[in-house]
């Protein structure tokens, strides 16, 4: 065995918790938007800047309270850009964007004024907490 980890090492391999290299996970990340557009426009940009440097990172957005505003048909940045497009892009490459039942519920929103790419949980903070505690997702509020 100590013959075989030797080889394994001199030919570029590594050692990992419990053994052999393992193919490593991407890392998964949950962005919390909760306080509106100014957050959104920050949020959006550090989405844009992470995937940039990490590619293959899954991230997750949820949306719940003020933080679905800039994911309703016709929201615009403080400089009137919209963000649909923005949204769609970021989709593209992987990005899901959870939006929370509960919210749209209590603003009396209904769900066809959502942009496209968007899915529904039924609470925004359950679907954080779930995504961190089950499925080991780090936590960013922009």
């Amino acid at each position: 065995m100590k013959r075989r980890l030797f080889l394994h090492l001199c030919l570029g391999g590594s050692l990992a918790a419990g053994g052999l290299a393992r193919a490593a996970e991407p890392v998964k990340v949950v962005y919390h938007m909760a306080d509106g557009i100014d957050q959104a426009t920050r949020g959006l940009a550090s989405i844009r800047n992470h995937l940039r440097a990490a590619p293959d990172t899954k991230i997750v957005v949820v949306a719940l309270g003020d933080g679905i505003r800039f994911l309703l048909k016709g929201a615009t940045e403080r400089n009137g850009r919209p963000f649909d497009a923005a949204v769609a892009a970021l989709a593209r490459q992987g990005v899901e964007f959870r939006v929370c039942n509960n919210t749209l519920t209590a603003h009396n929103i209904d769900k066809s004024e959502l942009v496209p790419d968007i899915s529904l949980v039924q609470a925004g903070v359950v679907e954080i907490a779930r995504l961190q505690s089950q499925e080991g997702y780090a936590y960013i509020r922009p």
